[in-house]
């Protein structure tokens, strides 16, 4: 079993513009939920103890989502960079805190239930360096894989790729070595260069489960379509937690509609009349009466009123 973990909350976020002007990219809400307590949901349910978060954008806004440093009665250690170190150097400056134990590495801002087990087992069967989740995501295809080997990353040592790697994976503490504490780097290309090396770097195919990217605000609107649509919901979250269609607290006039993927976050307001459609209300919105709202994002604590579509408050 792999106890503790690395997860990526540092990112500026900066396609998801301009949701992320007020919150980091891993905290956006989706129906609800920091984007980033499903990766930890997700590791706790296959037996992770420790989470350290790295920071940089907003760093307040982590304290309040995980009030007293733990989640789950898990600890969380917060680990603010004042200057981005990126993903190589944000690993290499939490190797005090992750120790001389394997450890996984998730992004903080990847929605995804595919199975952590598969990848388990290939690391510790294959005793393999650094062990990668790979999957045809649409998006890249960086990597070259052949039998359970990760051949060639970006083209490096003449081997196409055919493979995204799907930002879950587990380290083994040797990978500290090579990074420089201080550095400003990604591990990918790192990952790459240690390959020619003879680094062990393993990998898993993994399909299975959903896999969302939130690159954008279109790209967010149609994750939460989606999980609508489907009737998405992991496996390791507890029993009616989510998805939270309409808050608990929030007050929604009897003559209000709310219609499609809507999502009305707590402490909302929505008057008579106003028509809700395919829209996502964070914390603390202000709806005027007959209001109409299409494929708009209204981000905490905004008032908004009259016929808009297409548009982020």
């Amino acid at each position: 079993m792999v106890g503790q973990a690395f997860v990526l909350g540092a990112g500026l976020g900066t396609r998801l513009r301009p949701l992320t002007d007020e919150l980091p990219k891993p905290l956006v809400p989706v129906f609800g939920k920091p984007l980033i307590t499903f990766a930890l949901d997700h590791l706790a349910a296959a037996g992770v103890e420790k989470f350290v978060v790295n920071t940089h954008h907003l760093p307040q806004a982590f304290e309040k989502v995980f009030p007293g440093r733990s989640y789950l009665g898990r600890k969380v250690i917060l680990l603010h960079e004042p200057d981005l170190l990126e993903t190589g150097g944000g690993l290499k400056n939490a190797q005090s805190l992750l120790g001389d134990k394997p450890f996984f590495v998730y992004s903080g801002d990847v929605l995804t239930d595919l199975p952590l087990a598969p990848l388990l087992e290939e690391h510790l069967r294959r005793q393999n360096d650094v062990t990668l989740a790979l999957r045809d995501t649409g998006l890249a295809r960086e990597m070259a894989f052949r039998d359970g080997r990760v051949i060639d990353i970006g083209h490096l040592h003449g081997h196409p790729g055919e493979l995204d790697f799907a930002n879950v994976s587990i380290w083994n503490p040797s990978a500290f070595d090579l990074f420089s504490l201080g550095e400003k780097v990604s591990f990918i290309p790192v990952l790459g260069k240690w390959i020619g090396q003879g680094g062990k770097i393993g990998g898993v195919i993994i399909e299975e489960g959903e896999w969302f990217n939130l690159g954008s605000p279109a790209q967010y609107l149609d994750v939460h379509a989606a999980i609508a649509q489907k009737n998405w919901r992991p496996e390791y979250l507890r029993p009616n937690e989510w998805p939270v269609r309409v808050a608990a607290d929030a007050q929604v006039d009897p003559g209000a509609e709310i219609r499609g993927y809507s999502a009305v976050g707590a402490g909302c307001s929505i008057g008579a009349g106003a028509v809700i459609d395919d829209s996502i209300l964070w914390s603390g919105v202000q709806i005027s009466p007959r209001t109409q709202l299409k494929r708009c994002i209204v981000r905490a604590g905004r008032a908004i009123a009259g016929a808009q579509t297409d548009v982020i408050v």
